[in-house]
C-alpha cells in the first residue's frame, strides 16, 4: 500500500496539524520524521485547541497508531508531559504511540548551548529548543539515542557528549552542567518512556508490508529545509519529503503522494531573506487577522504575500502531488490581493529562490480583486466567492500543481475538497 507524505511548503507554521488530523481517518499509521520540540502543530477540534511538539498529530483519533520517527530528536520531558496532557484529555497514548529507539535525544546542555548562542548571535532565530547541537551531535557520531537511555552505559555516553560541549558552554558564559544528575533525570524519564519505545522504521515497513495506509508527517517547511532552505537560516534537520525516507523509515518506492501544505499568504519566524514581507501597518493587520504568533514560542511572525517562486521550488523538490491551501479566511476584506509570480534580481528574471542573493531581489507582484463575503461556512469550491475561486485557479496555474484541499477557519470542519488521499 503507498504512502501519503505531508509537507510544509513554505517557511513552517503552514497548519501542518489541522491537514494530518483530517488526514488520519483514511490511514492506519501516522509517523512524524523530523523535527523536534520547536515544532507546533496548531489543532482546533470542535472549538478546542490543541497544540502538540513532538507527538503526531493523528494520535486525536482514535485506533490510529502513531510514531516517532529516528528523524526526529527527542526531548524526553517534553515529550513526556504532551503524554500526560493527551492522557488527562482521555485521548490513550498506551499501545498506540511508539517513539524509535534510533532517535536521538535532545539533552539539558543542549537547550543550555542554544539559548547562549542565540543570546551572543541572534540573527538565526532559533526557537531555543535545543534542536540544532542535537542535530550537531547526530552528524558528529557523539549523540545520545532514545535506546541508549534503557540500556548500560548510559552515565558514560552522556559524560563523553557533555565534555565535547563544555568548552564552548564555558567559552560564552554559562556553567557546564553535571553528567551524573543529567543522567539520574534521564533514568527516571526513561522508565516512563521504555513502553514507548520501538523500531520506528520496522513498524513502519512492517504497516506497509501488510496493507495498511501509512500517513507522514513532516514538521516545519521546505525554505527551513538543512539543503533546500534559505542557508543558514534553515532548521537543522531535512523537512523535505525526502526526509521521509530516512526520517521515517518508509522507502522511496513506497510514497506515492506529497500533498504540499502553504498559507494563502505567506510567513516566517526568526531572521533570513524573506521577498514579499508586508511592513508597517499592512503587516500588523495580517498578523493580528491570521493570529500569526508562534504555537512554540509565541513570537509574532513575519507575514507577507504569497511567494510562488518559493511555492513553485517547494513543488518541484519534494514532488508534490497537490497542495493544501489553509487560512484563506484570513484574506476576507482585504480589497486587494498581491500574488508575487516572480523576482527581478540584478536586473534579470527569475522563476524560483536563487542560491544567494533572496535577500536582494525584487518580487515581481501580480495584482487580484478581494472578496468581502464570509467563506468560514463554504464547504464545496463552488460556495466560494468568484474572486477567492479566481485567486486559487490562478495559484494553481502558476505552480503547476492542483490544489486538492482549501481550509477556511482554524476547525477541523471548516474544509473544502478533502479526497481520499490513498485512493488509486
Amino acid at each position: 500500500m503507498p504512502a501519503t507524505v505531508v509537507v510544509g511548503a513554505q517557511w513552517g507554521d503552514e497548519g501542518k496539524g489541522k491537514i494530518v488530523d483530517l488526514l488520519t481517518p483514511f490511514a492506519e499509521v501516522v509517523v512524524r520524521y523530523a523535527g523536534g520540540a520547536n515544532a507546533g502543530h496548531t489543532l482546533v477540534v470542535r472549538g478546542e485547541k490543541i497544540v502538540l511538539h513532538l507527538v503526531p498529530s493523528g494520535i486525536l483519533h482514535a485506533g490510529q497508531e502513531c510514531i516517532v520517527g529516528q528523524g526526529c530528536v527527542v526531548d524526553a520531558g517534553t515529550l513526556l508531559e504532551e503524554i500526560d496532557l493527551l492522557e488527562v484529555r482521555g485521548i490513550s497514548t498506551k499501545g498506540r504511540l511508539f517513539v524509535a529507539d534510533r532517535a536521538h535525544v535532545v539533552l539539558p546542555h543542549h537547550r543550555l548551548i542554544d539559548a547562549l548562542r542565540e543570546q551572543a548571535d541572534p540573527k538565526i532565530g532559533t526557537t531555543k529548543r535545543g534542536i540544532g547541537p542535537a542535530y550537531e551531535d547526530k552528524v558528529g557520531r557523539v549523540g545520545v539515542r532514545v535506546g541508549d537511555l534503557i540500556r548500560p552505559g548510559l552515565e558514560a555516553k552522556v559524560a563523553a557528549n557533555l565534555a565535547s560541549w563544555s568548552p564552548r558552554i564555558e567559552a560564552l558564559g554559562g556553567t557546564t552542567p553535571s553528567a551524573s544528575e543529567i543522567t539520574a533525570a534521564l533514568l527516571v524519564q526513561a522508565e516512563r518512556l521504555r513502553p514507548y519505545l520501538a523500531d520506528g522504521a520496522r513498524r513502519a515497513g512492517d504497516a506497509i508490508a501488510r496493507g495498511a495506509k501509512v500517513l507522514l508527517e513532516g514538521a516545519q517547511g521546505t525554505m527551513l529545509d538543512i539543503d533546500y532552505g534559505t542557508y543558514p537560516f534553515v532548521t537543522s534537520s531535512s523537512a523535505t519529503s525526502g526526509g521521509a525516507c530516512t526520517g521515517g523509515g518508509v522507502a522511496p518506492t513506497r510514497i506515492e503522494r506529497v500533498i504540499g501544505i502553504c498559507k494563502a499568504y505567506a510567513t516566517r519566524v526568526g531572521g533570513g531573506p524573506f521577498p514579499t514581507e508586508m511592513h508597517g501597518e499592512a503587516g500588523e493587520a495580517l498578523r493580528q487577522a491570521g493570529a500569526e504568533f508562534g504555537a512554540t514560542t509565541g513570537r509574532p511572525r513575519r507575514c507577507g504575500w504569497l511567494d510562488l517562486p518559493a511555492l513553485r521550488f517547494a513543488a518541484r523538490v519534494n514532488g508534490m502531488t497537490s497542495i493544501a491551501m489553509t487560512k484563506l479566511d484570513v484574506l476576507t476584506g482585504m480589497p486587494e490581493l498581491q500574488l508575487a509570480t516572480g523576482y527581478r534580481l540584478d536586473g534579470e528574471v527569475i522563476d524560483e529562490p536563487p542560491f544567494e542573493g533572496l535577500e536582494r531581489v525584487e518580487p515581481i507582484y501580480e495584482t487580484h480583486a478581494g472578496w468581502t463575503e464570509d467563506v468560514t461556512h463554504c464547504r464545496t469550491l463552488e460556495e466560494l466567492p468568484t474572486n477567492a475561486r479566481k485567486y486559487l485557479a490562478r495559484i494553481e496555474e502558476l505552480v503547476g500543481c492542483p490544489i486538492g484541499i482549501v481550509s477556511v477557519g482554524p476547525d477541523r470542519e471548516q474544509t473544502i475538497g478533502l479526497t481520499e488521499p490513498f485512493a488509486s
